[in-house]
């Protein structure tokens, strides 16, 4: 029996379906000492990481290792002075130095603060102002060493600075210190409610936000790795992620370990898609999950027989019917989509790996009660848009859900107001019970009285073979209040004209209801996004 069934308890329908789950856990549920530690104890050899990286290196860790190497990682840590609340960066990609560090950060009751390498300076100067970071431990690659240096002279800030592997300049090396530190760690006092990670989120509209998750966070994952990802005891998952962004802890470390599920690592810079099915094969994934964008480019480049793969989930993105139907085609595997947020764990999903219908986000998570509401917050009828919101139980304490916005408690209670809290996204509900996505509510577009999902225009421009890109957009319009207008990055071979921009307007029109026509088509180069890699659908309405 996995760990994670002392946590929870499952209520399961006459039909075997999971109906409700809920959380049971000590006050001071740890997920270092209480998840891993007794998984060392109890199971040492069992495989908690495979790794590997496109230098042909690789490396099996078991959960005795994780333990070892996060206590000696620990013991590092309390010696230089970091201790219960402060805040410690990583910038580690896909290292598997990372593990160490978050568990043994969680033991130390620290708080993670996960970072891309893709950070500017400008980026790394607002959060390490922002979070008062007082460590940083960083990859020695892609500069960001230097990068972090150039910010630190900005913020006139001293954080303790650390590397992985190699020898840097200014930074001391964990990965030699930690070999000579003590590999055991006596339980710190934590609890369950004290902070455990803080991701500054990617966001389309000013700075990034810091939200902050408590330690009971890993738990609430146990319904995104068990019944959305299909992460399987003595399994192994992968899921496509560096470990900057939430995604990570989503597939790559807390509901896979309460599992019993090992994580496939791998580790590289430049997406190839024959390398990463290579990797699936080589090793026997039994799980998989990845953006949209994965699954396109494996359907174009790099498909082919996965023996082991059992199944396979999305979520993030837009997902082309093509791309779906393609992967399937190819595996006999259904692509599971699911919807959540960094605010959150896993909201909706196809659980089980049954798809209902193909590009629904599927039923609610048995872990949350989901309702969607209109602007007077009142419950929308079937089919009618609302905007996806949270309500919590009784005790208004929902699991799961973000203790707090860092330093703005304005727009925590914002998020939070008439009792529920506020997703910003809109959905509709079939007569079947299942949900479908239809944008961010400030992307809604409102034509000739019509309100029109952004996401509904770009599932039929992507299915066009020279749009490699595209964002829909609503601009103003005298008669329609606002006109579609399509933002086109093409494809290799294509070159922008009035005749392409006709072509695609009928190949698209023709598959949608007159209120949904595009009516004008611009080709741009790149698309502005986030450092998460999200188009900024603002600044292309400002640019309108």
């Amino acid at each position: 029996m996995s760990i994670y069934h002392q946590f929870c308890t499952e209520i399961f329908d006459t039909l075997g379906n999971l109906k409700k789950l809920s959380l049971k856990y000590p006050e001071n549920f740890n997920f270092g000492y209480d998840v891993v530690d007794v998984l060392a104890d109890q199971s040492p050899d069992k495989k908690a990481i495979v790794w590997c990286n496109t230098e042909n290196q690789e490396h099996t860790f078991t959960f005795a290792d994780v333990k070892k190497y996060s206590n000696q990682m620990a013991n590092v840590l309390k010696n230089a002075g970091i201790g219960k609340g402060d805040r410690v960066m990583l910038i580690l990609k896909r290292h598997f130095e990372y593990w160490f560090a978050a568990v043994a950060l969680h033991k130390l009751g620290a708080v993670m603060i996960p970072a891309t390498h893709m950070l500017t300076v400008r980026d790394l100067v607002y959060r390490i102002q922002a979070a008062n970071v007082k460590a940083i431990i960083c990859t020695t690659h892609n500069e960001v060493p230097q990068r972090i240096q150039a910010a630190i002279a900005e913020t006139k800030q001293s954080p303790k600075l650390w590397c992985v592997q190699q020898d840097t300049e200014g930074f001391e090396n964990l990965t030699k210190v930690m070999q000579n530190a003590d590999s055991e760690f006596p339980r710190m006092e934590t609890l369950a409610t004290d902070p455990l990670v803080l991701y500054f989120t990617s966001g389309t509209t000013g700075n990034p936000k810091g939200v902050i998750h408590d330690h009971i966070y890993p738990l609430a994952h146990i319904v995104t790795a068990r019944y959305w990802q299909q992460a399987e005891d003595n399994g192994l998952h992968f899921t496509v992620a560096e470990t900057g962004w939430a995604k990570a802890s989503w597939g790559k470390l807390y509901g896979q370990w309460l599992v019993g599920s090992a994580v496939m690592v791998y580790d590289f810079d430049n997406f190839d898609p024959k390398q990463l099915v290579q990797v699936i094969n080589h090793y026997g994934v039994t799980s998989f999950c990845a953006p949209p964008t994965v699954y396109r480019y494996l359907v174009r480049k790099g498909m082919s027989n996965m023996p082991t793969l059992k199944h396979a989930s999305t979520a993030g993105e837009m997902l082309a019917p093509e791309v779906f139907r393609k992967f399937t085609e190819c595996t006999g595997i259904p692509l599971c989509e699911g919807y959540g947020q960094t605010e959150t764990t896993l909201l909706l999903a196809n659980f089980n790996g049954k798809v209902l219908a193909q590009g629904s986000m599927g039923t609610v998570s048995p872990f949350y009660n989901i309702a969607l509401l209109d602007k007077n917050g009142m419950p929308v009828d079937t089919g009618e848009i609302g905007e996806i919101v949270i309500v919590p139980p009784e005790n208004g304490k929902q699991p799961g859900v973000f203790t707090a916005y860092l330093d703005n408690e304005a727009q925590y209670n914002y998020v939070w107001r008439g009792g529920v809290y506020h997703t910003g996204d809109a959905a509709y509900q079939d007569e079947n019970g299942l949900f479908w996505f239809h944008g961010r509510f400030d992307d809604i577009i409102k034509t000739g009285g019509f309100r029109v999902g952004p996401y509904e225009i770009e599932n039929i421009l992507m299915e066009h073979p020279g749009v490699v890109e595209c964002s829909a957009i609503g601009v103003p319009d005298p008669l329609r209040g606002q006109a579609i207008k399509a933002i086109i990055v093409l494809a290799a071979g294509y070159t922008p004209s009035k005749q392409l921009e006709l072509e695609i307007k009928e190949f698209c029109n023709q598959k949608l209801a007159e209120y949904k026509w595009i009516r004008i088509v611009e080709f741009v180069e790149q698309m502005p996004k986030t450092i998460s890699g999200k188009i900024q659908k603002n600044l292309q309405r400002k640019q309108a």
